[in-house]
């Protein structure tokens, strides 16, 4: 007969401490959130509905209900302590015992046990119950643009289920949400075990950068697009923000990769209020000139002494 350790099953075991330790921890003083804390961890990890076709998990599955059953069942549970003390005191390595075909337990239950369990069910049917298992969560990834999460907007995902099929969910995306934040959709995730409530979907959204736009934590950056007479001479230019324009002041003289702060013109903070618009100024200089265009720069290139390349002393 080969001995099965009903607290192996259910990893109620620690290699840093003794049997007799053990038998403190687990067995005496363990309470029945302990005992069933750990039964659910391991049925929901080798349930059949999760592990189709698995034949492996099916046997695992059925020796954790087992050995739920005899440490949940106070006179089974003694007498199994005996029988284990005497095992695992002694080091016996625990084997996956061979079932015969249409036998509901073990033949090494079924000789310590016999119908024990089965006439403590008459009088205490709340022990040995099933226990409902809460599905496991899903979790995916949706991208959008700078511009939808600032607005807010629905957006439609689909996902494939364990049988196989596509499942579409219509998903309200705040206005706002912050880069990698998730949304929560309760119950849609993994069904539960044994009317045990379902898991929850969460959303990770990413928020990818725009032409127009990209964005550092709730500011906003994008370019200030200047004539080289304006970035001269200074000017007042208008610049598009993500809802509206805005007027900003340019200094004479201002260069290219200099940035210029627009306050309270940027992404939204969740909380009322707005970061900046940032906005890095590029010159462009046209590629095609008018007849009296180059005329002006040819006489500007005669009349000043300013050069780029010349070194400061």
């Amino acid at each position: 007969m080969i001995f099965k350790d009903y607290y192996k099953i259910l990893n109620l075991e620690s290699s840093k401490i003794t049997p007799q330790e053990l038998k403190i921890e687990y067995r005496e003083d363990a309470d029945d959130a302990t005992l069933k804390k750990a039964y659910r961890k391991v049925a929901k990890k080798y349930h059949p509905d999760i592990n189709i076709n698995d034949e492996f998990a099916e046997e695992r599955f059925k020796d954790i209900n087992e050995a739920y059953r005899v440490l949940s069942n106070s006179t089974s549970k003694r007498k199994y302590d005996r029988i284990w003390n005497n095992n695992v005191g002694k080091k016996k390595k625990y084997e996956e015992s061979q079932r015969k075909n249409g036998s509901k337990f073990s033949e090494f239950f079924t000789m310590f046990f016999g119908n024990i369990v089965g006439e403590e069910e008459e009088t205490n049917n709340k022990t040995n119950k099933k226990i409902p298992i809460r599905g496991e969560n899903v979790e995916t990834e949706i991208n959008m643009s700078i511009e939808e999460t600032y607005y807010g907007t629905e957006k439609k995902i689909s996902l494939r289920t364990l049988k196989g099929k596509m499942k579409t969910f219509v998903v309200k995306v705040p206005a706002g949400i912050r880069n990698q934040e998730k949304i929560r959709l309760i119950g849609q995730g993994k069904a539960g075990i044994n009317g045990g409530k379902n898991g929850d979907l969460f959303i990770k959204v990413n928020i990818q950068n725009s032409q127009r736009f990209k964005l550092e934590g709730i500011d906003l950056y994008t370019d200030l697009r200047l004539t080289p007479w304006e970035a001269a001479l200074g000017t007042r230019a208008t610049i598009s923000t993500i809802d509206d324009t805005a007027s900003v002041y340019v200094p004479k003289g201002i260069e290219s990769g200099e940035k210029v702060r627009i306050q309270g013109k940027g992404y939204k903070d969740g909380k009322g209020g707005r970061g900046d618009l940032i906005a890095e100024v590029k010159i462009i200089v046209p590629k095609e000139l008018t007849n009296e265009e180059e005329k002006l720069y040819k006489e500007l290139e005669q009349i000043s002494n300013f050069n780029p390349r010349r070194r400061a002393n």
